[in-house]
Parts: structure tokens; C-alpha cells; sequence
């Protein structure tokens, strides 16, 4: 083979060796993972920033909003058994009723004010009323500026919403769903996948067990979501 075919041959061997994928669990927050281990003096606060919709913002049935119950604190409560000497802020900039649209117009002042060491992308649930192209430009917007200050991005699938059939296949949720596992493979960030979890459920029948409201979980829910989070920061 002469020079040309083996630049070539070198060529197509990087093309195809280095496919896209989504982050490790295991190593993408190795970091992270260890400053919350540190002890004081040596410790500082970790910032986890939740941005998204009504559901990591808590809101359960008539409004209610149960902060307490809702998973970005029962990923707190989780993190703070794990990491009992860690000084953690979980910051919630999540806002009922917006899609992702909305929030990468805000994503400057309202998120990445806070400096995050882990970002929380949680929009699809209300994103499925929106054009998906345009969606997902709001996403990559909101992904690349995060990257752009080395911050940690973790997508989220949604939790369900009961007047769909999440196990049909055609659900307007789906094309969403497979866009975000898209877009972490692209970016290779986290994936926390509760959708899937609430597919199994949905599959045994015990749906509306998790549910507070046609649309938003109850705690049950909720700790489904958090023990999808919590998959990144195990040790």
C-alpha cells in the first residue's frame, strides 16, 4: 500500500474508532466526586444546579409545591448519607409550565450565575409542544454554554405524563426522549434515565402508584428520578 492509501487507512481507522458516546458513569464525575469527599479545611461547596420544569421544581397535584419531596433535595438527602463531611447547595432554577426554549433564553443570569459543578437538564416533558428542531437547538445551546465554563452536564429524560401511553412507541414523548440520548452521545455528557425506569413500571401496571397529578410525580416518582441521578455519583 503506498503513502496515500495508508493516510487514508489511518484516516477511516480514527473515523471509525472514535464513535460518539455518552460519559461514564463511573469516571465522568470522578472529580466532582472526590471534592465532596474532602474534609474541612480542605473542602469547599459543591453546586448542583436543577434547571428545567414543573417537576424538578416539586409541583404535585393543585399546584402544590412539595420542595421537600421533589428530587433535586431527595438527591441532597441521598448525597448528604454518602458524603457526610460535604458542604452541598442545591440550587433549583426550574419554572412550571417552560420548555427548554424558554429556559436557554434565561440560562445565562438565572444558571450559570451559580457556578455549577453539575448541571441538570430536565425540559422534555413540556418540550414535546414545540417544534423539535427548534428544541433541540435550545438544548445545544444550553449544552455548549455550559461546557464552555467546564461545567458538568447531565441530561434527563422525562418522568410521564398519563394521558400518553409511554410504552407506544409513536408517544409524542419518544422523539424527544431518543433526541437526548442523542445529544449526550454528541456531547458526551451524563445521562440520567428515568423514562426508562417509568416504562417498567408502566409495564406492570403500577403507574398511577407514582403519581401525584396526571402529569407530576409523587415522592414515589420523584425517587425514581433521584435514584437515576444518584447512578453518577456513586462511589
Amino acid at each position: 500500500m503506498n503513502k496515500i492509501g495508508l493516510f487514508l487507512a489511518l484516516l477511516l481507522s480514527i473515523s471509525f474508532g472514535t464513535k460518539a458516546q455518552q460519559a461514564d458513569s463511573a469516571t465522568y464525575l470522578a472529580t466532582v466526586k472526590t471534592e465532596l469527599n474532602m474534609v474541612w479545611p480542605k473542602n469547599r461547596t459543591i453546586n448542583l444546579v436543577f434547571h428545567g420544569h414543573s417537576v424538578p421544581a416539586g409541583f404535585w397535584h393543585d399546584h402544590e409545591v412539595h420542595t421537600l419531596e421533589s428530587y433535586p433535595n431527595l438527591v441532597l438527602t441521598k448525597l448528604k448519607t454518602l458524603y457526610p463531611y460535604a458542604v452541598i447547595n442545591v440550587i433549583v432554577t426550574a419554572i412550571g409550565g417552560e420548555n427548554a426554549i424558554k429556559g436557554q433564553t434565561r440560562f445565562e443570569q438565572d444558571v450559570l450565575i451559580h457556578r455549577p459543578d453539575v448541571l441538570f437538564i430536565d425540559y422534555a416533558l413540556n418540550d414535546r409542544f414545540s417544534e423539535i428542531d427548534k428544541i433541540k437547538e435550545a438544548w445545544e445551546k444550553m449544552i455548549q454554554s455550559a461546557l464552555a465554563k467546564n461545567v458538568n452536564v447531565i441530561l434527563m429524560t422525562p418522568s410521564p405524563d398519563q394521558r400518553l401511553d409511554i410504552l407506544d412507541l409513536k408517544n409524542p414523548l419518544e422523539p424527544h426522549v431518543q433526541q437526548i440520548h442523542e445529544l449526550a452521545e454528541k456531547y458526551h455528557v451524563g445521562l440520567a434515565d428515568p423514562y426508562s425506569q417509568f416504562k417498567q413500571i408502566a409495564k406492570r401496571g403500577e403507574l398511577k402508584n407514582y403519581m401525584s397529578h396526571v402529569n407530576h410525580p409523587n415522592k414515589k416518582g420523584h425517587e425514581v428520578i433521584a435514584n437515576e441521578v444518584m447512578n453518577w455519583f456513586r462511589k
